[in-house]
């Protein structure tokens, strides 16, 4: 049996706070070390905050070749039983692809979430060049990566330099269930959306409100940020919108 390593700061966090939980969920090809600031953040304003490492992140490419939207699902649910026993109300806020997980956790289980927070979720990604990647035989095993998608040149995110090419089918699946369930989104969401995104198209910030199927539904978008808004000039907007998202539900 191997035993992978994780990552230098890519390791899955855990901060002891209040009765009020918080899972904060990384993205494609990314690791917690993205997610790590919005954490500590949250955490400090009283909150209950878990960040998971999903499967096959923060290791290798070859481990993220293994690894399915199913191990990915059960990563965040795996996330939420810890946090039961800890809070009374848990969140889900997740970026890119944790964002995809975040609509479909709530969708899926409506009882377990109070609010849902998503920055540059993911349900429909209009990339062709993308899409091409998903079923082509002629491809080689990895195709060079999306991560650090980033405007601050200070920062970098750990993320895979090279994608595995089987891992995208298991991301466009997952893309595909999560916007057939939408409607089934029931609890308060806020749709955090930067207008320049090198990776997801931010359209689908309106497509995510304008399909759930909540009473309450809040957008905002970024105006200083790419793809990985958490670790990018906008991070504080973000802590200030999820914090008073929270507060208000």
């Amino acid at each position: 049996m191997t035993v992978q390593t994780v990552q230098p700061s890519a390791e899955p966090f855990f901060f002891k706070g209040g009765d009020i939980g918080v899972v904060v969920c990384h993205g494609f090809t990314g690791s917690p070390q993205s997610m790590r600031y919005l954490g500590e953040r949250l955490h400090a304003a009283g909150h209950t905050v878990i960040g998971p490492r999903l499967k096959g992140h923060g290791e290798t490419p070859a481990a993220l070749a293994q690894a399915t939207a199913a191990d990915w699902i059960a990563s965040v649910d795996e996330a939420i039983q810890t946090l039961r026993g800890h809070c009374s109300q848990i969140f889900m806020l997740g970026q890119s692809m944790g964002g995809t997980l975040t609509l479909y956790t709530a969708a899926m289980h409506p009882e377990l979430l109070r609010g849902v927070i998503t920055i540059n979720a993911a349900v429909r990604l209009s990339r062709p060049d993308m899409a091409a990647l998903a079923f082509d035989r002629r491809l080689p095993d990895t195709v060079p990566g999306v991560g650090s998608d980033i405007k601050d040149p200070t920062v970098a995110e750990v993320a895979y330099p090279e994608v595995p090419v089987v891992a995208f089918r298991q991301l466009y699946a997952l893309m595909g269930v999560a916007h057939d369930l939408l409607p089934r989104v029931q609890c308060p969401a806020l749709v955090i959306t930067a207008r320049d995104d090198h990776v997801v198209d931010p359209a689908n910030g309106p497509l995510i409100a304008g399909k759930v199927g909540a009473k309450r539904v809040e957008m905002a978008w970024l105006d200083n940020s790419y793809h990985i808004a958490s670790m990018d000039h906008d991070k504080d907007r973000i802590v200030s919108l999820a914090g008073r998202f929270i507060r208000s539900v």
